[in-house]
């Protein structure tokens, strides 16, 4: 285990959930004798994996491109009821096997973000996670193991949708791993500020952050009979996943759960995170709406009262998001203690090996999701429009926890440094942004804790938003999530297509060789804490100074100095302009 003092600080988070659990395990270890002889007559087929026995009970999986996984394990009980707006509470024990061949139901949602995600979902009993593993060791010891958080604003998303089996065997260059994928509580649900709720008595108000705390805590407690290796476990996520990631890193209640941190597009995006005071007038916002005013034990009742669907009508629409949702962790004194940035200068934060990095052309998911729901017939940002959206205050999505456009952005970004084309000019702004904020969270890190940068440029990949006029994805964000876990296409509605014919197609030989470089790079980091699995090359860990150099992971790989990033990307203009 990496921690045995990790219970201690459990213990008081979780007062119910760890001493049910302690108990859930002892009563499924005793039934083991009747699993056993449920097990003994049943067939053995190439399509079933081996039954594993967790703390909870038996589970039996299936068998799928050489890779044992058993989705649909619960690791919380159904936050339903009273249980709505609570930490997460252990599930009930159960007898016998479960069949854990088949993906639950997406958390509750209703922004999908087009085909990124979806269908739209009302199900609150939705705490289960998924489990790959080779089951073999090959003699050596237990795997490392990678749990993974799904992006999608905090709002949306699935891990249904995120196939592991190839990032399970480490593919032709790394080394094989235990993956696990969850869901959690996601939108209004996953995180909310109330008077009637902070007062109970409870930890409040990020609740989608104590659910991956629960999830982390049954890999500790069960991942070693997957073949897993508990003292190795990197908690790694994409967009909203490596928000959350951040999170759990400064949060003292995950402290011993993991000790390895991936933030995939990006470490830009836990630079800052709401105040506990702007959770509050959403929140309070959000029960007035509802029709459960005032602050007592009576407006909590209210609150739990409410059907799902009342809820997501007032978090929002299928193609917009509301005023009432955050969508990510706040500063809550006590789960998300402080600003990443006083985390950061302080050293308060759970030290371990870090990496992350973003994509080439983040922007262009957000500018093409716009351009998605335009129509039809869609329509892409207009030359005449350009002038408007870059004028001081406009919306930036990564400029400023505020979220608003600088001074000198027009001056920066003239439509002629762009082939006059708007779409490219508008999404390298806050691209840059972001970027730039990235390298600004990890060299505040390097310092203290090894750490390893990447810059995903590759940009003929397929992607699953249709051929548009006037767009163009490029390295877009969540482009590369296809890299990694087999096959991803977003949604049910999702289908990657080629970037130039507009026509369906999977990865080429090419991108083959460069997901299996991926691949490698992320099963020796939760392996050794080094991407490499040793040594500098061909990583080179990050240091604090204009001469440290980045993976850049394209056909070919290669790397570049931060002096050459800064000025890709503008730093010197936006050092100036960020807040931390």
């Amino acid at each position: 285990m990496i921690s045995s003092s990790f219970f201690v600080p459990h213990e008081r988070l979780y007062p119910r959930y760890t001493r049910k659990v302690m108990m859930g395990a002892s009563l499924a270890l005793a039934a083991l004798g009747a699993v056993s002889s449920i097990a003994a007559p049943q067939p053995r087929s190439e399509y079933t994996s081996p039954i594993v026995t967790t703390t909870g009970g038996a589970v039996r999986g299936v068998r799928e491109n050489g890779v044992n996984v058993y989705r649909g394990i619960p690791y919380a009980a159904p936050p339903v009821g009273e249980l709505r707006w609570q930490p997460p509470q252990p599930p009930k024990p159960w007898q016998g096997i479960r069949e854990a061949s088949k993906p639950t139901a997406s958390c509750a949602q209703v922004t999908t973000l087009g085909p990124f995600a979806g269908p739209a979902s009302i199900q609150e009993d939705c705490l289960y996670l998924n489990v790959y593993t080779t089951g073999k060791t090959g003699g050596k010891a237990a795997k490392p193991v990678i749990v993974w958080i799904h992006g999608g604003g905090n709002f949306t998303g699935a891990a249904k949708d995120y196939d592991a089996t190839k990032l399970a065997t480490g593919g032709t260059d790394g080394i094989d791993a235990v993956v696990v994928t969850f869901n959690y509580r996601l939108g209004l649900l996953g995180t909310l500020s109330h008077p009637a709720l902070n007062t109970e008595g409870h930890p409040w108000g990020n609740y989608q952050t104590l659910d991956q705390q629960a999830a982390l805590l049954w890999v500790q407690q069960n991942i070693a009979r997957f073949a897993g290796d508990p003292s190795k476990v990197a908690l790694g996520g994409q967009s909203a996943g490596a928000y959350d990631v951040g999170a759990n890193l400064i949060s003292p209640s995950a402290k011993g759960l993991f000790n390895r941190a991936i933030l995939q597009s990006s470490p830009a995006f836990f630079a800052w995170t709401p105040s506990a005071a702007t959770a509050l007038t959403a929140g309070t916002g959000f029960a007035v709406a509802a029709g459960c005013p005032g602050s007592d034990s009576a407006t909590a009742k209210c609150l739990r009262g409410l059907s799902v669907a009342r809820i997501l009508q007032l978090q929002g629409t299928p193609t917009a998001g509301g005023s009432y949702v955050i969508g990510r962790p706040f500063v809550d004194g006590t789960i998300v203690p402080m600003q990443p940035e006083e985390a950061w200068v302080s050293g308060k934060f759970n030290r371990m090996p870090v990496m992350g990095g973003s994509v080439r052309d983040e922007v262009t998911f957000f500018t093409g999701i716009n351009e998605y729901f335009s129509g039809p017939p869609q329509a892409p940002i207009s030359a005449s429009q350009y002038p408007s959206m870059t004028a001081p205050g406009a919306f930036c999505i990564y400029c400023n926890a505020n979220r608003k456009m600088p001074e000198g952005i027009a001056e920066q970004y003239p439509l002629s440094d762009h082939n006059g084309d708007p779409m490219i000019a508008y999404q390298r702004i806050s691209t840059d942004a972001a970027r730039c904020a990235e390298l600004h969270v990890l060299q505040r890190l390097a310092p203290q804790v090894p750490t390893y940068a990447y810059d995903f440029a590759y940009r003929n990949a397929p992607f699953y938003l249709p051929k548009m006029p006037g767009y163009k994805p490029g390295a877009s964000h969540t482009i590369d999530i296809q890299f990694l876990f087999t096959g991803f296409h977003g949604g049910e509605l999702g289908v990657n297509l080629d970037q130039m014919s507009g026509m369906p197609r999977g990865l080429n030989s090419d991108e083959e060789k460069l997901s299996h470089q991926m691949i490698a790079a992320w099963t020796h980091f939760a392996d050794t804490g080094n991407p490499n699995g040793s040594g500098d090359a061909p990583w080179p860990r990050l240091n604090e100074g204009n001469d440290g150099r980045y993976l850049v992971q394209d056909i070919p790989m290669s790397s570049k100095s931060v002096a050459a990033f800064r000025a890709d990307h503008k730093c010197d203009f936006f050092d100036a302009q960020l807040q931390y």
